[in-house]
């Protein structure tokens, strides 16, 4: 997938006409494996729209890739719950030990239940 069409998808998930937002998001979760450092970028660079953040983390989830371990962790302790409900959510679909140990911990720590 080029770097051309990722930053494209970007530009109109930011769009004001929901119909373009969900159509943009809709195309990254399809192909969200190959764009997985991308977007732990942009969910580190986004600051300013709750939402774009949170279908971010979700499209990370989607992506079900080891490289976002550290995101879904940082994210445990969110105040947003939607962002930390994807981030266990998307511990959960990593479904390897690193994941396990990193959800093991958090229910220890009274994070999740």
């Amino acid at each position: 997938m080029s770097r051309r069409r990722f930053d494209q998808a970007m530009h109109l998930m930011r769009d004001k006409d929901p119909r373009v937002r969900e159509n943009a998001f809709d195309f990254l979760r399809e192909h969200a494996d190959a764009y997985v450092d991308e977007l732990i970028a942009e969910f580190a660079a986004e600051r300013d729209d709750p939402g774009l953040r949170c279908w971010l983390l979700e499209l990370i989830a989607e992506a079900r890739s080891p490289a976002a371990l550290g995101v879904f962790r940082d994210q445990l302790e969110s105040m947003d719950e939607s962002l930390s409900f994807w981030a266990v959510r998307g511990l959960e679909m990593l479904d390897d030990r690193a994941a396990g140990q990193v959800l093991d911990q958090a229910r220890a720590r009274g994070l999740i239940s």
